[in-house]
């Protein structure tokens, strides 16, 4: 459990992989989507889109041609009890979560992510 931990909470660390989970509670996306509003290469996007699959935050299949990444709420439970052992944390609402991430991120970290 706690190496599945650490892969979720390294991935939550990234600003870029935040923001990316943030378009992703929306709806499902291609790649070529999720890459289009920042200012980094589709390899540098792809190595995000890794990281939070290895932790299980998103998923990614293939429809044709076509690779779509889809948001996995259910690897944020895990973390949430974890933090709720803690007595400090109440259970992850994620509507709360899109909310703060849409606060935490809004329209210009989206478009400017910090390098």
């Amino acid at each position: 459990m706690t190496t599945h931990l650490d892969l979720v909470f390294s991935a939550l660390a990234d600003p870029t992989r935040r923001a990316i989970l943030a378009m992703l509670l929306e709806d499902d996306m291609a790649v070529t989507d999720v890459a289009d509003p920042f200012e980094m290469s589709l390899a540098a996007i792809s190595k995000h889109l890794g990281v939070l699959t290895a932790a299980g935050l998103i998923s990614q299949e293939k429809r044709g041609r076509v690779k779509w990444c889809k948001l996995e709420p259910d690897a944020l439970r895990e973390a949430s009890v974890w933090m709720q052992g803690f007595g400090q944390m109440d259970a992850i609402d994620l509507d709360a979560f899109e909310s703060f991430l849409s606060r935490e991120l809004g329209a210009d970290a989206i478009s400017n992510p910090d390098p």
